[in-house]
């Protein structure tokens, strides 16, 4: 929106070795499947935005996001939970329309679907609620869980019987210092779900990405365990010196710090930080370059990432 001539001389003089099935900026969403869900409004302009479970948010920032704003499941026992519909659609994907698509790129393609299992609880109740439902464990949370976890499932093995290179699945786990919930919990409640995204993708040859903001270093050596093959994080929110144990036990897809050295740093600052990962984490790979050029990123600092790290690469 700011930087419309700058951004697109990075991408051209960068292209992406990497693409989504048929993906620009999620105005494809559904381009795959033979009956779309219906999902309305613009989750990147000012407004309210149903997402395809009908989750309702309200957009306040032109580009970024919006909150919830009314939670689905109301009841603190979630017994008004049998009014959440799963998006059943999403899994009729017209699997010769992507192998076409894949086959007419030489590039790497990730499949067009992120399950999101966390966030989901959160989109449902409300993030303050949500916290407060992982704590107290009512009946109700499980049954949802479990019905999210096993569409998850089948949406993750519909796209693996296709021709993409990689699935893929996030959920943003850290605040600036810390794991959001205990890393008890989560290893509790969330990495078996997680095991079986991952073994769904290594059953069927397939890589898989994961993508987290955040502190995540608690759930790191776990992802590591699990087989995940590459992971979007904050590497430097987190401290490269802390990231270098992990060299060579997975791939770290990204990136520079978007909070401070993008938007306040020097070109300087950047190549810097630039070097700083190829040298904690490069092991004859274990690094793809990526940088989202995100509200308060420079255009300079952008290109910097790309021109530093064709240097070293």
């Amino acid at each position: 929106m700011r930087y419309p001539d700058e951004y697109r001389e990075i991408r051209e003089t960068f292209p992406d070795d990497f693409v989504f099935a048929d993906y620009e900026g999620l105005v494809n969403y559904g381009c795959f499947q033979t009956r779309p869900a219906d999902p309305y409004g613009n989750p990147w302009e000012i407004g309210i935005y149903h997402d395809e479970c009908g989750c309702i948010f309200e957009n306040r920032q032109r580009g970024v996001i919006g909150e919830v704003r009314e939670a689905l499941i109301k009841h603190d026992d979630w017994s008004d939970r049998a009014s959440v519909r799963l998006p059943v659609e999403c899994l009729q994907l017209d699997a010769e329309k992507i192998n076409r698509f894949c086959d007419s790129t030489d590039r790497f393609v990730f499949a067009n679907a992120w399950p999101r299992i966390f966030e989901r609880i959160q989109f449902l109740r409300g993030s303050e609620q949500a916290f407060i439902d992982l704590a107290l464990r009512p009946a109700g949370l499980s049954e949802v869980l479990g019905r999210f976890h096993d569409f998850h499932c089948r949406l993750l093995e519909a796209w693996a019987n296709t021709r993409v290179d990689a699935l893929l699945f996030q959920d943003d786990w850290g605040a600036q210092s810390s794991l959001l919930i205990d890393p008890a919990l989560w290893l509790q409640m969330f990495k078996p779900l997680y095991r079986d995204y991952i073994d769904i993708a290594h059953a069927y040859g397939k890589k898989i990405f994961m993508h987290s903001d955040g502190y995540i270093l608690e759930i790191l050596p776990h992802l590591v365990e699990l087989g995940l093959d590459a992971i979007n994080c904050q590497v430097f929110c987190m401290g490269i010196d802390k990231l270098r144990q992990f060299k060579g036990r997975i791939t770290f897809w990204g990136d520079v710090d978007k909070q401070h050295t993008l938007v306040t740093g020097t070109v300087a600052d950047v190549e810097r930080e630039v070097r700083q990962t190829h040298e904690n984490l490069w092991d004859r790979g274990g690094c793809i370059a990526a940088c989202e050029f995100g509200p308060g990123g420079k255009p300079e600092n952008v290109r910097a990432v790309f021109e530093t790290w064709e240097q070293l690469v």
